[in-house]
């Protein structure tokens, strides 16, 4: 069994419902205690900045600043760091405890032992 699990986040308000179950997943995991592992790309990279997962909205789904949140409390969150580029955020942009990084971080992640990955 797993006891790792990295989810890549590849929509935002583009694809509401699909951004709303990554973040949903991430955060009943960690309350599971299992190690959770969130990497923002593509739309997602927005939720990496203050205040932009506030202006987030689906009926019927927990508030995303709150799923974050939880997530960012237990878990690890990591922006593409070519996502972050051509968004012109830096390190200094990004929410405490989000950290940049790039795809070498990311395979590094999802091949160790015992990690399950899962991309929305």
């Amino acid at each position: 069994m797993a006891n790792k699990l990295v989810i890549k986040v590849t929509s935002g308000a583009d694809a509401p419902e699909r951004c709303s179950q990554a973040f949903t997943v991430a955060a009943v995991a960690v309350a599971s205690g299992v190690e959770v592992s969130v990497w923002l790309t593509g739309e997602s990279a927005w939720f990496a900045l203050p205040g932009r997962a506030a202006e987030f909205e689906l009926p019927h789904a927990a508030p995303l600043p709150d799923l974050l949140e939880s997530v960012l409390s237990a878990g690890r969150v990591t922006l593409c760091t070519q996502c972050a580029v051509r968004r012109d955020i830096g390190e200094g942009d990004v929410l405490e405890g989000v950290r940049i990084a790039g795809a070498q971080v990311f395979v590094q992640e999802v091949m160790a032992d015992g990690t399950q990955a899962l991309v929305y």
